[in-house]
């Protein structure tokens, strides 16, 4: 009897992590008919046409000439399928079971890629998740399309074929041609341009705020009149930022490669993403109907900038601060929960009140009382108390916009600094087998382990008990005043450390 039912491989993406999915294609009498099973999206159930048109292109019988019942089951049954990814796995199921090309091994095999009508392979989504997954669950090739496959190729251990159109993996798939394995090839990026330092004129205890900022991972928000260079003081940080290295590079790419976000290659630039006031709650921290990463997972190692903090929305405001917390973002369904990595530096900038002039020595404040108050009160105390740098930035003297640049103090100089402070973070994480790479990151217990006080240190933390500091602002003190240490070279956290740490949480109302 012969064999009428055909078994390939592909993959569900779910969130940026992915599982195999079985592909089954099975023939039986009747009239003709094609179905897809297993909880198929729209999308997916749409491939029927695509296939179809495709196969007929190819050269090959399609699915349209079959007088026979063709049923597509997609396994496990009782996960979602979503997306057009599975176009290129029902394909050669088709083909197998109807004996169009020669049997092969499909165990060790993954099969990607959207099929456009004349049967060329379009790019899809998630691929350097899918190659890890691959790799990890014992799949040996990935046939997917030319564009996804220098971003896959990153993954080692597992071979990776870029495919053109469908003509070309039949004949790779009946030995006619033999496909070489695509070897990874960084594409450089284009800079973003980011202001240097040099450029921004005064805002010395600005600078020196981002500067710890930047070395610790630390978060800060910036409070000051209209024009004063609060939003370029912002942009100035992606420039002193180190790359990231490898690990955090795959972290990155993996989830803008879910969100569709990512050209090809290993994103080697820290994330910078300003969403805007207008944004909506799932845009900001991820989901859909769909699962899919947002602003706070896409800056995930970078950056996170709310420009006029008190104007987004106070859902979106509350929602940032268990990221805040843990580094992470879960995102509740009924079939259960997403979770997604949102390891970000928080940077924000508003104005005093809603006019921007409150306390401003040159232009009045048209603001009562009351809507100061109201206006500041939008932030809320938990989410202030994650927020370890807080400052004022005052008004640029004219003088001091007349001034040139000073060369020493140039982002790329500043950015060395940087690099050294956290590398000497990286060595005493190292050494207590912590899989961290910032002060920031450190819990309270690790906080009370890692960081050495000076005697005088520990009479000046003393004497802090009046400032009626919570715990976690007691902490992220510690924490802050080890940033300024490393980036001084010092193995002890001073007073002097801890004195200018507290200078960061004090706020003028």
């Amino acid at each position: 009897m012969s064999k009428t039912i055909a078994r390939v491989y592909s993959a569900e993406l779910e969130g940026i992590h992915a599982r195999p999915i079985e592909v089954e294609v099975d023939l039986n009498v009747g009239l003709h008919s094609f179905n897809i099973v297993g909880l198929a999206d729209k999308a997916l159930n749409e491939a029927k046409e695509r296939v179809n048109s495709a196969l007929k292109n190819a050269g090959v019988k399609p699915p349209t000439r079959e007088n026979r019942k063709i049923t597509v089951n997609l396994a496990p049954a009782d996960v979602k399928k979503t997306g057009s990814q599975y176009d290129l796995a029902i394909a050669v199921a088709y083909l197998l079971v109807t004996k169009q090309i020669s049997e092969f091994e499909t165990k060790d095999k993954i099969f990607l890629g959207e099929l456009s009508l004349d049967g060329r392979l379009r790019p899809v989504n998630g691929v350097l998740s899918i190659a890890q997954m691959a790799k990890n669950s014992g799949f040996k090739k990935i046939y997917l399309p030319v564009e996804n496959a220098n971003e896959a190729a990153v993954v080692e251990g597992v071979e990776i074929f870029g495919v053109k159109d469908l003509a070309e993996i039949m004949s790779e798939l009946e030995g006619r041609i033999r496909m070489e394995p695509a070897v990874f090839s960084q594409a450089m990026g284009e800079s973003r341009g980011a202001p240097d330092f040099s450029e921004i004129k005064g805002q010395e205890h600005a600078k020196r705020a981002l500067i710890i900022a930047a070395a610790g991972g630390h978060n800060l928000i910036m409070v000051g009149p209209p024009g004063v260079g609060k939003s370029l003081l912002a942009q100035a940080l992606i420039g002193i930022l180190p790359a990231p290295d490898r690990e955090e590079a795959i972290e990155v790419t993996k989830i803008y490669s879910a969100a569709g976000l990512n050209p090809g290659g290993l994103i080697n630039e820290r994330p910078f993403r300003a969403p805007h006031q207008t944004a909506s709650l799932i845009s900001v921290v991820g989901g859909g109907n769909v699962p899919r990463p947002g602003e706070i997972s896409l800056a995930h190692r970078g950056v996170l900038f709310l420009d006029e903090l008190p104007e987004f929305p106070k859902n979106i405001l509350e929602s940032l601060r268990q990221p805040l917390e843990s580094g992470l973002v879960h995102i509740a369904r009924a079939k259960g929960t997403l979770i997604l990595p949102a390891k970000f530096s928080l940077i924000t900038a508003m104005n005093p009140c809603p006019c921007g002039y409150y306390n401003d020595p040159e232009k009045e404040c048209k603001c009562s009382a009351y809507e100061v108050v109201r206006y500041q009160k939008k932030i809320s105390g938990p989410l202030m108390d994650r927020i370890d740098l807080q400052l004022k930035v005052l008004r640029v003297e004219y003088d001091e916009l007349r001034k040139k640049p000073e060369e020493q103090k140039t982002s790329p100089g500043i950015k060395d600094k940087v690099e050294k402070a956290r590398s000497k973070q990286r060595e005493r994480f190292n050494k207590k087998g912590l899989k961290i790479s910032t002060n920031s990151e450190m819990s309270s217990r690790q906080a009370e382990e890692l960081i050495e006080l000076e005697l005088e240190a520990q009479k000046f933390m003393d004497n802090l008990a009046k400032a009626k500091l919570s715990p976690r602002g007691y902490y992220r003190l510690l924490k802050t005043a080890q940033t300024i240490a490393d980036l001084e070279e010092k193995e002890k956290v001073s007073a002097g450390h801890l004195a200018e740490a507290f200078s960061y949480r004090l706020r003028e109302e």
